[in-house]
Formats: C-alpha cells, structure tokens, sequence
C-alpha cells in the first residue's frame, strides 16, 4: 500500500508536466549574461533560418513569404510555450511533399486550414499524453524516412539547379518528374547551372575552411550580387514572386466549410504524424546535445498552437527543425529565450531588407536545399543498417522505397508495422520455458542462508512433482509456442509448479495460455502452483480467472514443494 502511495506522489502533476520551459528557465534565475549568450545564439540561427525558410516555402509550392511567416509566427510560439529547452521552429525540408502535394490538390487556402486542423490534432494528442508513444518509432524507419526525404527534395530541386524549362507542370511523382526533366534536358541554362554551383561551392567551402561563418546566407548574398552585376538571365524571387512585403500580414482564417474539412482531413492527419514525429525526434537529438529532458506532451501542445499560430498569419506547417535547434546549442543559447529572439531578428530582417530579397536567384536557393538534402541522408547509419541484419535492413528499405516511390504517411505506417513484427518475432524467440532442477541455487554461506532448510531426498526427487521456469517477456507473441509446451509438461504428474520469477511482463493472452493449463491441469487432477509471480503478474491472473483454488501463488518454489510435502502449515494465497 506504501509502494503504491509513493508511485502517486512520484507522478508529476497536469500543470507541472504541461508547464513550458520557458517558465522553467525563467524560475532557475534569468539575468543579463543568460540573455546575452540567448541574443547570440537566436541572432546566429535566425541568419541560418533567413534563407532556408525562403527556399522550403518556394520549394513547397508556396511564395518565400510565407516560409518567413511560419517561421517568425511558429518559431516564437513554439519556443514560448514548448517542452523542449532549445528547441527551434518553423518549416521543415521534410515537409516540402506533404505540403506541395496538398496546395496542388487543395490550393493555398486549403493548405493553410490543413495546417489549423494539424495543430489541433497536435494539441489533442498532447493533452491525452501520447507524445511517450510516437517516440518509439523504430530507428531503421527513421533513417529510411529522412532519406527518402532527401532523395525527393533533391529531385524537386533538379529544374532550378540547371534553370530547365518544362513543356507543362512539373509532376510532383518521382519517376514521372525525372522523365519530365529528362526529356527538357535540352533546355539547361549555363548560368543559373553556374549560380547553383557557386551556392553550393560557397556553403561546402566556409563549412571546412569558415565553419563559423553564415555559410547559407553567405552564398547566397554571394550568388545574388553576382546575379544582379553580371545581369545574368536566371529567375529570381522578384520576376516570379513579385518580391516579398515588409512585414507581417493581418491574421485572418481560411475559407472554411465541412465539405473542405473533409477534403482536406487526410492531408491534415499526415502533417500532424510527420509533425510530432519530426518535433519530438529534434527534441531527442537537442536532448543529447545539451544533457537536458524535454517534456514531449507539452512540446506537442506547442507544436498544434504554433500550426494554429502560422496558419492564421498565412504561414505554412510548423515543427521542430533539427539543424537549427542544433545550431541554437552550438551558438550558446542558455534557453527558449534563444528561439523567440530567432523570431524576432527575421522579422526585423523583413522590415529592413525585404527589398533585396527580390535580387535572389532561385538558383541559389535550390543550391542551398540540395546540399539540405545532402545532409538529411545519414550515409554511415544507412550502410550499418544494411550490415547489421536482414530484419533491420528490410524495415530500411521498405522505408526508404515507400516514401521515394508511393507516399511519405505510407512509407513511415508501413516502416513502422515492419519493425513491430520484427520486434515481436525477436521477442517471441528471446523467452523459454525450461526445467527447474530443485535446490541448486546460488552460492551462499551457511551463516548468511536465512531461509536455509536441511536437505530432504523426497523433495529432491519426486516423481511426481514436475517444475517449470518462463524467462522472458509473455505475451501474444509467444503464447502459442509456450502453450504448446504448457499442455504437455502435466500429463503424467500429480503435482506442477510453474515458476514466474523471471517473467518482468504478461499480456492477457498469456494469461488465458496459463488460464488454459490450469483448467487442463485440474481435469486431470493435477495440483498447480505458480510461484515467484510479482503483484502485477499476479493481479493480472486473477483478472482472468487464474485464482485459488484453480491455483495456488506461493514466493518460491521450494515453498510450494514444503506445502506439498506438508512441511508448511501456511495457508494458501
């Protein structure tokens, strides 16, 4: 009863684990150096942001604006009220399919209530705790995933990189779009394949020779300078967006209707998925960095306000970015307050330096999401995935092919399946069902045996007595295999001992498996005992019917066979 009073008191309550970090940080004592090394750092990450957030909303399908919206609006929601100490949001390069997919199909109206109804699934599952669970997407998906992603953020970048003029729309498939710009191969245009290079030249080089240097914003300055004093004949964000305005538009919300949410659920509920999942692997990454725990359930919560947040001000998906929460760490922040000032430069870089956004080339861009997608492929976990076994490396591929060929949601649902069976099937093959030989047991000295008890030949060889040990986790997986073994081991034996003091869990099929051997065991007038069961084996049991006097609990083994030779006069449990 005491064990179960202080688990009660040992959970954390609804506003401590819902509290955001920021209020956290501001409690341990916030002053002017703590702010100082936080200017820095949000500073440093907004130069990061600039024209990353640009070059995802373009390749999204959207104008660069309103990358910038999303990543000032969802950027400062989601350091202000996140679970994550450092974590930085606003667009992700892993959404660029979902997202050009869904304005294709839907339009830009469409996308940004897509994104509302995302934040408040987001919200949703946050409140109902199941941030834990979306944690445990198996390892071998999440590489396959983010490679699939930066294969196809790498084909989507493919007509800018060489300036290709296609005859119709791009298609957004991958095998169609690389015939499409197979067959427009005739069309490269020398300068902006050049711009491109540079870009990439440019952001490779500073990263060895000057990686403290703003290597993306660099190049691209670089590239835009180069652009307009040569008067290249490349697209920029002025000829086909017109530009970008200086400043934030008035929030208003989408058309909304139920026959629009319903068309637009599907793509709601795959931006939510990939939302969590992407935030709360970003979140675990800035946890290893930094040596600090986030709080997933309230990070989720920030996540769904933030999409709310950015959709209302025109903005596209929000989630947490890895890059920049890593380099958020690498600059110094000392917490959220790094995030919000993030936010808060970029929308002074609007108000200043809006005009000179029109002279970039989207060249440069696309070079900037090419080396993005680049990184996005973890090379050397790839090939140790494909080393390590035929399980994992299936899972991978699966993943991998999926997400490249078929669907994103597909690939990581299917990814995920994979890798629950394999699980299963591992766990099903870790348990065993062996003899118990009787009183062999660890070395002990005689003084320190308490519980010793003299030698007795008939318990030690009794005929009619037989012992059983399950090691390992019981549960749907293995419950055939063990039943099989259950229904034989009693049929020639007055008395049968199954020992669970090796069993750390038991679902309910084990249960009906043991449920099962008990009424077979009493038919037959066998005696059962269960022994070594801890309070939460044993409560789930009784729940299915396992009780006395269909069987009889006792601690240990060797306590059960004393009962059975009458040497103990305990009552049964």
């Amino acid at each position: 009863m005491s064990t179960d009073t202080e688990r009660a008191a040992a959970q954390p309550t609804f506003a401590q684990l819902f509290t955001p970090k920021l209020v956290t940080v501001l409690r341990e004592g916030y002053g002017l150096s703590e702010f100082q090394r936080d200017l820095f750092a949000g500073l440093t990450v907004a130069v990061v942001a600039l024209p990353l957030s640009m070059a995802i909303a373009i390749a999204s399908g959207v104008s660069p604006d309103r990358g910038l919206f999303t990543a000032i609006i969802g950027g400062f929601i989601v350091s202000a009220l996140g679970g994550s100490r450092f974590q930085i949001g606003g667009p992700a390069g892993a959404f660029i399919v979902l997202v050009a997919a869904t304005v294709d199909r839907h339009g830009v109206d469409g996308l940004l209530l897509a994104t509302m109804i995302a934040g408040v699934v987001l919200i949703t599952i946050g409140y109902l705790r199941l941030g834990t669970y979306i944690k445990f997407i198996p390892y071998p998906v999440t590489v396959g995933f983010t490679a699939g992603i930066g294969v196809i953020i790498f084909s989507s970048q493919l007509k800018d990189l060489f300036g290709l003029t296609l005859q119709g729309k791009e298609p957004g498939e991958f095998v169609p779009k690389l015939l499409a710009l197979a067959e427009a191969a005739s069309s490269v245009n020398p300068a902006a394949t050049g711009i491109a290079l540079l870009t990439v030249l440019t952001i490779l080089g500073l990263k060895r020779w000057r990686p403290g240097l703003p290597g993306m914003l660099l190049a691209v300055a670089a590239a835009a300078v180069v652009t307009a004093a040569m008067n290249l004949p490349v697209e920029t964000i002025g000829t086909r967006f017109g530009g970008i305005p200086s400043g934030l538009p008035a929030p208003g919300l989408p058309p909304f209707s139920l026959a629009k949410v319903q068309a637009v659920l599907p793509d709601a509920v795959a931006f939510a998925l990939l939302g969590a999942i992407e935030s709360l692997l970003s979140a675990v990454v800035a946890d290893g960095m930094s040596g600090r725990r986030h709080r997933s359930n309230c990070e989720l919560v920030a996540q769904g306000v933030a999409n709310i947040g950015s959709a209302l001000f025109g903005g596209i998906c929000v989630t947490g970015t890895i890059a920049r929460t890593a380099t958020n760490i690498r600059a110094g922040a000392h917490g959220p307050v790094s995030g919000m000032l993030h936010s808060i430069f970029l929308l002074g870089f609007m108000l200043v330096a809006a005009p000179l956004a029109s002279y970039i080339p989207l060249a440069a861009l696309a070079g900037v999401l090419a080396v993005v997608a680049w990184n996005m492929v973890e090379k050397n976990a790839f090939a140790a995935l494909i080393r390590s076994s035929r399980g994992d490396a299936a899972v991978l591929l699966a993943t991998f092919a999926l997400v490249v060929f078929r669907d994103l949601t597909e690939g990581i649902v299917v990814g995920f399946l994979l890798g629950s069976v394999l699980f299963i099937d591992r766990m099903a093959k870790s348990i065993e069902v062996s003899t118990h030989t009787t009183l062999v047991v660890d070395d002990k000295a005689d003084a320190s045996n308490g519980g010793r008890a003299a030698y007795d030949p008939d318990i030690a060889a009794d005929p009619d007595t037989v012992i059983y040990r399950i090691s390992g986790a019981f549960f749907f997986g293995a419950a055939a295999a063990v039943g099989t073994v259950l229904d034989r081991i009693a049929d020639h034996r007055r008395n049968f001992i199954l020992d669970c003091s090796a069993v750390p869990f038991l679902d309910s099929t084990a249960a009906n498996v043991i449920e099962g051997a008990a009424h077979k065991a009493r038919r037959a007038g066998v005696q059962m005992f269960i022994t070594g069961a801890s309070p939460e084996l044993r409560r789930m049991l009784m729940t299915h019917g396992v009780r006395p006097p269909l069987v009889r609990y006792k601690a240990t083994i060797e306590s059960a066979l004393l009962q059975l030779k009458g040497k103990s006069a305990a009552a049964t449990v």
